[in-house]
């Protein structure tokens, strides 16, 4: 077929694609984005189109700019041939290769390595565990798993969390220097009708690429019933660098129950936008209906992250879940009723944050609650959802468990100018802490896994709709060494 007329931009109508609602048009949808890859040009959309697309198991694979505008999709997940496989892959042109490297310590900043391009490098030990997961969800844990930015000259540009000895991956992607747009689009997921099971669905948009801004994009979920399997994430990126997703509008999915790993009944998380293994990861004035609506979990997930920025959001939920390193800062946002949840290590910021849920912030009891480093709150406001006590700062860990890893407190935490509108809850509940009991009144002796101390809390002007006064646990035999100073 030729295709003289696509001199600009390539069309999907001019590979076969009807854009009626009711016409499969996937299979014009990838040729038309094969040629564009081939010949280096951008995808443009009708504004008035809808492409439906089907049970089909194909990926059209994303290499250069598209606009899909104000197109619409409609993704059907009723019945399909491969869940797992994503509709779309945004992939750099640029290949992996191995690279060679002795040994890496935490916090190395320089390898004796020189590349032709600045590199996004993830590798891993197979042979060490780590994020070992302690309760309904329980299991043996993760491979050792690091990414990180290699520049030409060999310097480390972001941090490395663990020591290796050995390696089982150790992988280098050049970092695409053009930044990769994709603007607009109007989608909607027909929910799937499986199995209430731990067996995520796929079918969206995978970015595999560094340097990708994802601009616009609007997400709708229909057609839930009362069974079905999770979703990993509408917009998923991984194993890259400097990802970016910008005034888009996100759906929260209906809470479906399995049965967990320890026999007993689990609500499924399930996401509609995710992170994984992605350095520099940014979501920008992004948005959602419902951010209380506890029939829907919370929107996104992200795992072995470096480096996340949330700013001018309404989400129901920010999760690093098998941990972030580097900066995790969320500014001028509303975060709902499953609130932050946070592991890892660096500095946790909540800069004119309003926040919902039974915490302010919670240090996932599954992994430890561990946060090895600062918490820094400033000019912020919790209206909290639970009654009896209430704990800024979520966290357990008895210290019987290991997780692969020493687990502790926020070393140091700094609180200004933070009000706790607390108008909501029966005049005589218990009361504001700042930590909850990490042991659930157990006891706090010496454990084989210890959960190490906070060393310095700083609070001025933490103020209560109540009147009620700030203390620092129901269980002060934790925090006896902990320096308190408020004002």
């Amino acid at each position: 077929m030729e295709h003289e007329q696509l001199k600009e931009f390539v069309t999907y109508e001019a590979f076969g694609a009807k854009g009626d609602g009711e016409t499969d048009d996937m299979e014009a949808i990838c040729a038309a984005h094969a040629y564009a890859n081939s010949h280096g040009l951008p995808v443009k959309t009708k504004p008035d189109a809808t492409y439906y697309i089907g049970s089909k198991a194909l990926t059209a694979v994303i290499e250069t700019d598209v606009d899909w505008g104000t197109t619409r999709f409609t993704i059907d997940d009723t019945a399909v041939e491969n869940h797992k496989l994503a509709c779309f892959h945004v992939r750099s042109v640029h290949q992996p290769y191995e690279v060679k490297i002795q040994t890496l310590t935490r916090d190395q900043k320089q390898l004796d390595l020189h590349l032709e391009d600045d590199c996004y490098v993830i590798v891993a030990n197979a042979n060490v565990k780590r994020f070992i997961r302690y309760g309904l969800n329980q299991d043996n844990g993760s491979t050792q798993t690091d990414c990180f930015i290699l520049n030409k000259d060999g310097f480390i540009a972001s941090p490395i969390d663990w020591d290796y000895e050995e390696f089982t991956r150790a992988e280098a992607w050049p970092i695409d220097q053009i930044v990769l747009k994709i603007n607009g689009g109007i989608f909607t997921t027909l929910a799937n009708r499986g199995e209430s099971k731990y067996d995520y669905y796929s079918r969206g948009i995978d970015i595999t690429r560094s340097n990708t801004v994802i601009d616009g994009m609007v997400h709708y979920v229909a057609g839930e019933i009362g069974h079905g399997s999770p979703y990993r994430g509408f917009l998923s990126a991984m194993r890259c660098a400097y990802v970016t997703f910008q005034n888009c509008f996100v759906s929260g999915h209906k809470i479906y129950t399995t049965i967990g790993s320890a026999g007993e009944p689990v609500r499924m998380g399930s996401y509609d936008l995710h992170a994984n293994s992605v350095i520099d990861f940014k979501l920008l004035n992004c948005r959602m209906n419902n951010i209380t609506d506890r029939t829907r979990w919370g929107v996104i997930g992200s795992n072995f992250c470096k480096n996340i920025w949330v700013e001018n959001c309404t989400l129901s939920r920010l999760d690093a879940h098998m941990g972030v390193s580097g900066t995790y800062t969320i500014k001028d946002s509303h975060m709902g009723w499953q609130g932050v949840n946070a592991i890892g290590r660096g500095l946790l910021t909540l800069d004119n944050v309003v926040a919902y849920g039974r915490s302010l912030v919670e240090f996932r009891h599954d992994y430890g609650s561990t946060w090895e480093g600062n918490v820094v709150i400033r000019d912020s406001k919790w209206i909290p959802s639970g009654t009896g006590a209430l704990e800024l700062f979520s966290m357990g860990n008895h210290g019987e468990h290991d997780f692969g890893y020493p687990c502790y407190m926020p070393q140091q935490v700094e609180i200004v100018n933070l009000h706790v509108d607390d108008s909501n809850l029966p005049e005589d509940y218990e009361g504001l802490y700042l930590f909850s009991d990490p042991c659930d009144q157990g006891s706090y002796d010496e454990k084989p896994y210890p959960y190490l101390a906070c060393k310095k809390m700083t609070g001025q002007n933490i103020t209560t709709a109540s009147g009620k006064q700030l203390q620092i646990c129901r269980n002060p035999k934790p925090f006896a060494q902990t320096e308190v100073l408020l004002s």
